[in-house]
C-alpha cells in the first residue's frame, strides 16, 4: 500500500513539474483577428463602413515540459529559445515596456502618416529621451529604470535625441552629471556618477542606458486609441487605414473583411514583422477576405547570411496555399499601396 501511495507521489510530483515549470523557451502559434474600430475613435466621426478593418496577432506563452513536448508535434506552433523573443540584455520588464513603446511609437507613425494622407495638419511635441533598458553594472543601474523619460541633464532641457548624445560625449569616467526625468507622471532629479559603459570595448564614460525618442502627436480632429493589452508595433498599418477610413468621406473597406499586418514607418513604408504564417492562419480562421502583407526587400548581404530568409509577402502566400485558403494576399511596400488597392475594390 505505502509503495503504491509513493508511486502517485511521484506520478503527481512529474505531472506537476511537467505542466508548471516554466523553461527558457515560448511558444508560438496563430491568434486572432480584431476589428480595429473598437480600438480607434476619431472625434466627430464614425466607424461606419459596411465592411471591417481588422489587425492581427499572434499567441506567445512560455513553454512547461507538457507545452514543449505538445509543441513539437504541432504543424503550426513554433518553439523558440528565449533570446529570440526577448534582448539578452534586458529583464521581463523591460521587455514588456519596449513591447509597449513599440506600439505606442506605432500609434504615433499611423496618425501621422493618416492625417498626412487625409490633407490634415499636425502638431509634434518632444517629450524626451525614453529609457528602454538599463545595463546591468552601469552607472545608472538601480538609480534610472526602463520607461523613465529624461528631460534634462546639468540643467539643459532635452530637445532631441542627439542633444543627449552631445552633451554626454565630453564627458569623462567619474564625472557627476545632474539627470531629470519623469517616472510615473512624476518629475525627480539625481546626480549621477558616469562608469564605463558595459559590454563595450570603446572604454566610454556614459549612463549606460539604451533609449529612444519619445514624441507625442496632436490633431484636429483628436484620435483615440485603446490598446493597453496589445504590444508591439504590427498593428500600424491597420491603425493608419482605419484612422483615414474616418477621417474620409469614403468607405475604404467596400464592404470587405480586410485584416493585414506590418509595422507603420513615419515616411509611410510598411515594415517587415514576425509570425506572418500564423496571423495568416489566423485571419483565415476568422474569415478575412483580404490580407495585407509587407512586401519587405531582402538584402543580398543579409541573403547571404541568412538564405533560408524570405520576404513576409512570399512566406504569406506560401502559407496561404498550404491552408488551401480563398483569402487574397496583397503585397504592400507603403501604406499607398493599400489605399490604392482599397479604391479599385468593386464595393460588395
Amino acid at each position: 500500500m505505502k509503495k503504491k501511495i509513493s508511486i502517485y507521489v511521484v506520478l503527481l510530483v512529474v505531472i506537476c513539474f511537467s505542466m508548471l515549470y516554466r523553461l527558457d523557451a515560448y511558444i508560438m502559434k496563430p491568434g486572432s483577428a480584431y476589428d480595429v474600430s473598437k480600438f480607434v475613435t476619431v472625434d466627430s466621426k464614425e466607424a461606419d463602413s459596411v465592411g471591417s478593418l481588422s489587425l492581427m496577432t499572434v499567441a506567445m506563452q512560455q513553454a512547461t515540459p507538457f507545452t514543449y513536448a505538445w509543441a513539437k508535434l504541432q504543424k503550426y506552433q513554433k518553439l523558440m529559445d528565449i533570446e529570440q523573443v526577448r534582448n539578452p540584455l534586458e529583464d521581463d520588464e523591460e521587455y514588456n515596456i519596449r513591447q509597449l513603446k513599440l506600439m505606442s511609437d506605432s500609434q504615433f507613425n499611423a496618425k501621422y502618416v493618416a492625417f498626412q494622407r487625409a490633407g490634415l495638419e499636425t502638431r509634434i511635441q518632444f517629450n524626451g529621451v525614453f529609457i528602454l533598458n538599463v545595463l546591468d553594472g552601469g552607472a545608472s543601474d538601480g538609480i534610472l529604470k526602463a520607461g523613465d523619460e529624461i528631460i534634462e541633464v546639468d540643467g539643459q532641457e532635452i530637445t532631441s535625441q542627439q542633444m543627449l548624445v552631445d552633451l554626454l560625449t565630453p564627458k569623462q569616467l567619474g564625472d557627476q552629471v545632474s539627470i531629470q526625468f519623469i517616472r510615473n507622471e512624476e518629475q525627480q532629479q539625481v546626480t549621477i556618477t558616469l562608469k564605463e559603459i558595459p559590454n563595450t570595448k570603446e572604454h566610454r564614460a556614459g549612463l549606460g542606458i539604451s533609449y529612444t525618442e519619445s514624441k507625442a502627436i496632436e490633431t484636429t480632429p483628436k484620435v483615440t486609441m485603446k490598446t493597453e493589452d496589445i504590444g508591439g508595433p504590427s498593428a500600424g498599418l491597420m491603425f493608419t487605414l482605419e484612422i483615414l477610413d474616418q477621417l474620409l468621406d469614403e468607405d475604404l473597406t467596400r464592404g470587405y473583411a480586410i485584416a493585414g499586418t506590418g509595422e507603420m514607418l513615419v515616411d509611410g513604408s510598411v515594415g517587415r514583422i514576425g509570425g506572418i504564417d500564423y496571423k495568416v492562419i489566423a485571419a483565415d480562421r476568422d474569415g478575412m477576405e483580404i490580407f495585407f502583407a509587407p512586401d519587405d526587400e531582402i538584402s543580398e548581404e543579409i541573403k547571404a547570411k541568412h538564405p533560408e530568409l524570405e520576404s513576409n509577402y512570399a512566406t504569406a502566400v506560401k502559407t496561404a496555399k498550404e491552408i488551401d485558403t480563398k483569402m487574397k494576399i496583397v503585397p504592400v511596400k507603403t501604406v499607398d499601396d493599400a489605399i490604392d488597392y482599397l479604391r479599385q475594390l468593386q464595393p460588395k
